[in-house]
């Protein structure tokens, strides 16, 4: 099914609802950040599908082109920039293939496997965000003589933070090897810091260096499986 299609949908975009007509596929496994898009689209129009890993995200599109996708780059299977590539070079193309992360080295790794362009996360901004995808539309997709709306931060709801604790957590009891541990540090880092929690956005970011530099991580990795658990039972902390 081709979502990306100018009739997919009979609506026009409005000023207040400019992404009428568009569907947005978001490839991000942190709840917490996927909450905050589907709040932008929203209010912008769009429709939202979303995908948590690679795998899902491939069948999805097995079944379903849309006009866009968001590409988180870093992933519980593997690497945005994989399957960004193979969207590069896919035909049809979709209309705009867009990586986003909250880490700025990844835009490089992005653009070169051939995103569109690149979003730095965390997004709050409503605005921000209509404009970003609008000006990543080819030129034939995009509306015309719309007018700047007001603009809005948006707050994603604190249950999904601690959806993605629980997630995290789980990750964290199974075997602490080398990829669990890179890949619990680099998914923390980035929900924590979209959430304001600075105790475990620092906690994560020393484990993540840690394992850069080949350090011993095991009382690291303990303290931030312990900093997830209190986040875990204390529901209002966030």
């Amino acid at each position: 099914m081709d979502d990306s299609s100018p009739f997919a949908s009979s609506a026009q975009p409005t000023a207040t609802r400019p992404l009428l007509g568009q569907t947005i596929l978001v490839v991000e496994d942190s709840r917490y950040a996927c909450d905050a898009i589907r709040l932008m689209c929203l209010h912008s129009g769009a429709r939202i599908r979303r995908a948590d890993c690679l795998k899902s995200a491939r069948r999805h599109l097995q079944i379903y082109r849309p006009s866009v996708i968001l590409v988180d780059m870093g992933l519980p299977d593997g690497s945005g920039a994989d399957l960004i590539a193979e969207l590069t070079d896919a035909t049809p193309r979709i209309g705009a293939i867009l990586g986003m992360s909250g880490d700025d080295y990844m835009k490089d790794v992005a653009l070169k496997a051939g995103a569109d362009d690149f979003l730095d996360k965390p997004l709050k901004s409503l605005s921000c965000f209509q404009r970003f995808i609008l000006e990543s539309l080819p030129e034939d997709r995009r509306p015309n003589s719309l007018h700047a709306v007001r603009d809005e931060v948006i707050c994603p709801d604190p249950m999904a933070y601690q959806d993605d604790m629980a997630h995290i957590a789980d990750v964290l009891a199974g075997p602490n090897d080398h990829r669990t541990l890179d890949y619990a540090a680099q998914f923390l880092r980035g929900v924590a810091r979209d959430a304001d929690d600075t105790i475990l956005a620092d906690a994560a970011q020393k484990l993540a260096v840690s394992r850069s530099e080949g350090t011993p991580v095991t009382a690291l990795a303990a303290q931030v499986a312990g900093i997830v658990q209190a986040r875990l039972e204390q529901r209002e902390a966030i």
